[in-house]
């Protein structure tokens, strides 16, 4: 007789998170999301929408910005740590490549992956190894290995600062905003070196992205924000076929005359995403 097979539990578990900055402004407003263990999970959504404070959320990096979690939950790997620190996450294999790409703009591209192997106190040769492992997948920083980080492209800078996350050793990637500034071929090299990572390291990855076009070519399960709340949510087959993500995100009418998405009023596309 066969066995029954049990359904994985999930790598990390958002559940009814609020979020209020400077005690006053609630920014999240009861999230709950699901990442499963070497998923690729897409957070969509425009500007203000809070895709970027729920990735801090489960980072831990709320609190550099007076901001914390008033209600709700967060657990990874089992284990609720919404109020631990920071570096403690990043121990448990939690890494945040931030928006904007964040480097060390007088340290040297070598000098910045080397020091997202810090927390993790290994020895020389070991060091050198995965930088090694981070040039396989990332040649062109091994080109610019001596280079003045501040003095690379911005594609370089978000590779440098996806190698420097790789470097920790992480489990899970929350990754803000990799298309920001670039130029199309460029993003869909960053997405297509993700889901390498994904498929050959079991990396797992939190993606918020504005570019909902390339986020579900590669995402195997997406999340729609807005103002702070999660309005739609699929497989990133179902949203990438679903008329409203078309129509408000992909900018495929229906045919027929539509206004743009900025004009049509929000509590429309609610009752039509709720349906």
């Amino acid at each position: 007789m066969a066995e029954a097979t049990t359904a994985r539990d999930p790598l990390l578990v958002m559940q009814n998170v609020e979020v209020v900055y400077n005690h006053v402004v609630l920014v999240l407003k009861g999230v709950s999301l699901e990442v499963q263990e070497g998923d690729i999970v897409a957070l969509l959504g425009g500007n203000g929408a809070g895709k970027s404070t729920t990735l801090k959320s489960v980072s831990g990096l709320l609190t550099g910005e007076r901001g914390e979690i008033t209600r709700g939950h967060i657990t990874y790997q089992g284990e609720n740590v919404s109020h631990i620190p920071a570096p403690a996450r990043v121990e448990k294999g939690l890494s945040h490549v931030m928006e904007g790409r964040r480097v060390f703009e007088h340290l040297t591209v070598e000098e910045n992956l080397t020091v997202g192997a810090y927390s993790r106190n290994i020895s020389t040769q070991q060091t050198q190894q995965d930088l090694e492992r981070v040039y396989e997948y990332f040649p062109r920083l091994r080109e610019r290995r001596r280079s003045t980080a501040g003095y690379t492209s911005g594609g370089e800078q978000q590779m440098l600062a996806l190698g420097r996350a790789l470097m920790a050793s992480p489990k899970m990637i929350l990754l803000d905003e990799p298309s920001m500034g670039l130029a199309p071929q460029l993003v869909e090299e960053i997405f297509e070196i993700v889901s390498r990572l994904r498929r050959e390291q079991q990396v797992t990855f939190l993606v918020a992205e504005q570019n909902t076009n390339v986020a579900l070519k590669h995402a195997d399960f997406g999340y729609i924000l807005e103002n702070g709340r999660v309005v739609l949510y699929g497989t990133g087959n179902e949203l990438r076929e679903n008329a409203d993500v078309k129509e408000f995100y992909l900018g495929v009418g229906s045919g027929e005359a539509r206004k743009s998405f900025r004009d049509v009023k929000h509590y429309r596309r609610r009752k039509r995403w709720l349906a």
